[in-house]
């Protein structure tokens, strides 16, 4: 016996997964796998069908380098970027103030709608003559109407008030309702393709509408050393997309531009101002000197005092010199004091110092700077803030180098000063009057140079601004995919076949992950592996041959007892005497088939030609009698163990004809007292009579779990053939027979598997219970 255990022990050591044993399960429910990938393939269709197609638009420019340029002689003016930034470029172009202005210009607080039989899709603009009269900037709350195009009229409904207008397609009663816009239909031969449809006008407030479109706004740089930079949007409708790009692209130049034009313009203001006053100054000398001449009668100098007054005259061009610087410089000091720091300075207009001239550069594009990121970020920004340091910085040292720089020419003034107090004693000839007509023609003479000069820059500073630069250069212009990005029909496809298959074998899985039933005897062999399994029974429900009636028989439940019976002889006990073995049938719970295959496994004994004895020792539901057509109270095992003058070869039965070699004791009537009578001696006095009578013994005992008839008599079992039920009986009832075989209460126990293939469902819903008692019946 122990070998035999050994070599049903060697098939179930191999814990494994079996691959296509675990395959085989999810390819017997193909038909739902089937219909699931059918209704997601159809599913994707639809929605290919009606989803809103998404188009990617996109376009490319090149940011320019002003420093790459031509520039004038005042290009000092202009702000420089030598260094592009990208990053700062793409936060610019997606600012607010940047986008607000290209909502307002296209008007983008306002949409378009065709509503189609399923779907509405947008359209950028309207197939008829659209008139807004309400300012984008006075739309507060959102408003919606619908127009339906009729043959001689539209169909106006205002969907927040449900009120309905009718007006004339030929926009004369337009504005009587007080409608935000005006319609008209100017080409009367394309109201066919229009007629009847549905279109929808919405408002919504511009800060949403600049929001939504920062949001769908994506800018990227071509590449890590590119100037260019990619600009791209996603929406239904291709020709408002490109709308709306180029439209951006055109914004941005024309901010960019304004900034550069800022400190032109800013000079051409300052000059303007200035020649007010010089020609005030002027007018005032030229009065001075006529009406000194009058008064004074001078016509022309002595001759005798010509080599005098010529070097008295370079002396007096010296002092020109220095007091032109002067009077630039004081004029730099009171625009300096003017402005408090938010104006810029006027540069390079003749003042002989170039650090002055460089602090003035350094100055207007600081300012310049501080002005164009407090537009962006605001003046608490922390860019800001240090910028703000940085020009009081330069303003300090501003007015120090003026300050320096005025007293230079203080001191070199005094001195020419003192040298002309010598020529003025060689020509001391000349009249008092001439000295003082000299001195009012050398004011005039300062003034009118410092006239020409300013004239001069505001010149090249209107040039400046005539012929700025664009800020960037379009490479391509806005431009729409020919295809959708969205809905891709490939992805969809794909994700719907994936779809179609996960679903039905996620739901399988859950399903077996919480399946608790027995199926196969691997399920056996995983939680008592120490316990040999020796037959698997086939279901055969659909089959009215349930018994193996006939010993010649070669159908699949035939041959499936035929292993049984010898499996059986495996484990019995080899023995030197002709007694008969004895074959206890038993199971956990009600209905797992133990008299089924303890009347089949009996009869495959039979059939070999040995005598067999089959007792129905389950005296509290007997089941044997419904098998072989007998009363269920005729005499049998319960009489013979109540009865000491019984004898049990009275109660014997042939229940097959085909089977002359077998015998049935029938249970007999139902007891009130079953355990009693099994353990008062006369059954194990039965079953040693009985050895020597037949040469195997099959008794069909009761179930083990609630009730202790079989474990009263197990010990005079040779064998215990233990029945489980596949899709029926639960996995965990399998630990009660192993505790059952390890502590010995069966003797040499294998496990039979009934029913397997029952059911490609594995049996839920039978909802079972124990309920294991008197007159029920199996």
């Amino acid at each position: 016996m122990d070998d035999s255990f050994n070599n049903f022990k060697s098939f179930d050591d191999d814990n494994s997964i079996d691959l296509k044993q675990e395959v085989s399960k999810f390819l017997r429910y193909w038909p739902w796998f089937v219909l699931a990938l059918f209704i997601a393939l159809i599913s994707a269709y639809v929605y290919l069908r009606f989803a809103p197609r998404i188009y990617q638009t996109s376009a490319k420019m090149k940011i320019l380098d002003e420093s790459e340029g031509l520039e004038l002689p005042t290009s000092a003016f202009v702000f420089k970027r030598v260094n592009i930034n990208l990053e700062n470029e793409i936060q610019i172009l997606t600012s607010y103030l940047i986008l607000e202005k290209v909502s307002k210009e296209l008007n983008l607080n306002t949409s378009f709608y065709e509503e189609g039989t399923i779907q509405t899709a947008q359209i950028a603009q309207l197939p008829f003559n659209y008139e807004q009269i309400i300012h984008p900037d006075s739309i507060s709350t959102g408003l919606s109407y619908s127009v339906i195009v009729k043959e001689k009229n539209f169909e106006i409904t205002n969907l927040n008030t449900d009120k309905t207008f009718k007006l004339s397609n030929n926009g004369l009663e337009n504005s009587k309702y007080n409608l935000p816009f005006n319609l008209k239909l100017e080409n009367r031969a394309s109201l066919n393709k229009i007629l009847g449809k549905k279109f929808i006008i919405k408002y919504g407030p511009l800060k949403s509408s600049a929001l939504k479109l920062k949001s769908r706004i994506k800018v990227e740089p071509v590449g890590e050393q590119s100037d260019l930079l990619e600009l791209s949007i996603k929406g239904e409708s291709k020709e408002l997309s490109e709308l709306i790009l180029n439209k951006l692209m055109d914004v941005f130049n024309k901010d960019g531009i304004n900034d550069r034009q800022l400190v032109s313009k800013n000079t051409l203001e300052f000059i303007d101002e200035r020649f007010v006053f010089l020609a005030e100054e002027l007018d005032s000398i030229e009065i001075d000197r006529k009406d000194f001449k009058q008064q004074n009668n001078l016509v022309d100098l002595a001759a005798d005092a010509e080599l005098g007054l010529q070097q008295r005259t370079k002396s007096d061009e010296e002092v020109f010199k220095i007091e032109t610087q002067i009077a630039l410089a004081q004029l730099v000091q009171q625009a300096l004091k003017s402005d408090s720091g938010k104006g810029l300075l006027p540069s390079n207009i003749g003042i002989d110092n170039s650090g002055i001239n460089g602090l003035i550069a350094e100055y207007n594009l600081v300012i310049l700077e501080r002005d164009k990121l407090t537009g962006s970020a605001g003046v608490n920004n922390p860019t800001v803030m240090l910028i703000e340091s940085k020009i009081d910085d330069l303003r300090t040292n501003l007015t120090q180098s003026l300050n320096s720089y005025n007293q230079q020419l203080q001191v070199s003034q005094n001195q020419l000063k003192g040298r002309n107090r010598k020529f003025v004693g060689q020509v001391a000839q000349i009249p008092e009057k001439d000295r003082l007509l000299r001195a009012i023609e050398r004011q005039q003479k300062i003034k009118e140079s410092l006239y020409i000069l300013l004239l001069q820059k505001r010149e090249e500073a209107a040039i400046n601004l005539a012929i700025t630069e664009p800020s960037i250069k379009v490479v391509d212009f806005a431009i729409s995919g020919s295809g959708p990005i969205s809905p891709k029909s490939n992805i969809v496809y794909a994700g719907a076949i994936l779809g179609g298959l996960l679903i039905p074998f996620g739901v399988l899985y859950l399903i077996f992950m919480l399946d608790t039933k027995l199926h196969s005897k691997e399920d056996i062999n995983n939680i008592n592996p120490k316990i040999p399994v020796i037959g698997e029974i086939p279901d055969v429900k659909k089959t009215k041959d349930i018994l193996f009636s006939d010993p010649n028989a070669r159908t699949a439940l035939a041959e499936s007892f035929r292993i049984l019976s010898s499996n059986v002889d495996y484990i019995l006990p080899v023995r030197d005497n002709k007694k008969a073995k004895v074959i206890y049938c038993t199971s956990t719970i009600k209905g797992e088939g133990k008299t089924y295959i303890s009347v089949n496994l009996s009869l495959a004994l039979s059939s070999i030609n040995k005598k067999v004895l089959l007792i129905g020792a389950d005296l509290r539901n007997p089941q044997i009698h419904t098998h072989i057509h007998q009363e269920k109270h005729k005499p049998g095992l319960s009489n013979y163990l109540h009865d000491i003058n019984y004898d049990w070869k009275d109660s014997l039965i042939r229940g097959f004809d085909k089977h002359p070699n077998h015998h049935i004791i029938l249970s007999g009537s139902i007891p009130p007292n079953p355990a009693q009578l099994l353990t008062n001696g006369r059954f194990k006095k039965l079953i040693e009579e009985a050895k020597d009578e037949y040469d195997y013994i099959v008794v069909d005992t009761a179930p083990t779990i609630l009730v202790t008839d079989t474990m009263l008599i197990s010990q005079l079992a040779d064998a215990t053939i233990y029945l489980a039920r596949a899709n029926y009986t639960e996995k965990n009832l399998l630990r009660f027979s192993k505790d059952l075989s390890e502590s010995g209460k069966l003797k040499n126990m294998a496990y039979v598997v009934n029913s397997v293939g029952a059911s490609k469902s594995y049996g839920y819903g039978y909802n079972y219970g124990y309920n294991y008692g008197y007159g029920n019946k199996e």
